[in-house]
């Protein structure tokens, strides 16, 4: 599952028209980068719970015609190619709208009667994460019945634990935390650790009836952490330290870091790169 309906407002006004989701790192949206690493995890379904203003993602994982001929009369197979990987089959793609912007926990009830299985997975495509193994599919090798409850997490700095859902640690074990709590963007004092909730999750389905009783949380919205904390201890809450480099593409110094971060990957863009930060950095004095 994917919720896409927030409102980007941390970019406008680029995000007026264009969905948060459809921001480019290098040469592929967020939502792309999403739906690749959640392919790379063996998931063969995809839900994405949407808004107004967001048909652009519904184009984009649809296929072009007009484009593709185009390309192909052209003879830019490569281009094509990456065009056609891009679309999803209707069977595989699923859309479902969220009226109202009432927070996290609130989008994933709106697909509550799409899912069947006992358990599913949920990727912000906001979090960006550069790893030689998709983080999900870290997560799902990692995962056992037992784990209840999953989240990423990782550690930040303190003075950032208030942006986050933050773990009451019980135990550490390889790269599993055992969690007895989570408390939504608590204040630096009132933190229990450090472990913060990055945006992956594989959360059990009896979720949703928790969800659905949910009273307005963090922001008045219904925060997907207290229906979670409220499942402890029958459901158990673990989280994952992944393997990988993490970036918040829901601000815009995340964004441009996780630029500088794809280019690198890309031999013929660090060709130039290199010499466009240094150029920079001399100009500037950094």
């Amino acid at each position: 599952m994917f919720p896409v309906a927030g409102l980007g407002s941390r970019f406008l006004p680029a995000t007026k028209s264009i969905p948060k989701e459809m921001l480019v790192v290098v040469d592929k949206p967020l939502i792309q980068y999403a739906v690749e690493e959640a392919k790379a995890a063996g998931i063969e379904r995809f839900i994405f719970v949407t808004s107004q203003g967001k048909s652009a993602i519904e184009d984009h994982f649809d296929r072009l015609p007009l484009l593709e001929q185009t390309l192909e009369k052209r003879k830019k197979i490569n281009l094509l190619s990456k065009i056609i990987e891009t679309a999803l089959p209707p069977s595989q793609a699923i859309y479902v709208r969220q009226p109202f912007p009432l927070g996290l926990g609130h989008a994933i009830l709106c697909a509550q009667h799409l899912i069947q299985e006992e358990a599913f997975a949920v990727i912000l495509a906001d979090d960006i994460i550069l790893s030689q193994k998709s983080c999900m599919k870290q997560m799902i090798e990692s995962y056992r019945p037992g784990d209840g409850n999953m989240v990423a997490t990782m550690m930040v700095e303190p003075e950032h634990v208030s942006r986050y859902g933050i773990l009451t640690v019980e135990s550490e074990e390889d790269k599993k935390v055992r969690a007895s709590a989570v408390v939504e963007k608590p204040t630096l004092e009132d933190a229990p650790s450090r472990f913060a909730v990055i945006g992956r999750y594989i959360l059990k389905k009896s979720i949703f009836g928790f969800l659905d009783r949910q009273n307005p949380g963090a922001g008045s919205e219904i925060q997907l952490t207290d229906s979670i904390q409220k499942m402890i201890p029958e459901t158990a809450l673990t989280g994952f330290s992944f393997d990988g480099e993490r970036y918040d593409c829901g601000t815009k110094e995340g964004w441009l870091e996780a630029n500088i971060a794809f280019a690198c990957q890309d031999e013929n863009m660090l060709s130039y790169l290199g010499p466009m930060l240094r150029r920079y950095a001399l100009a500037h004095d950094f």
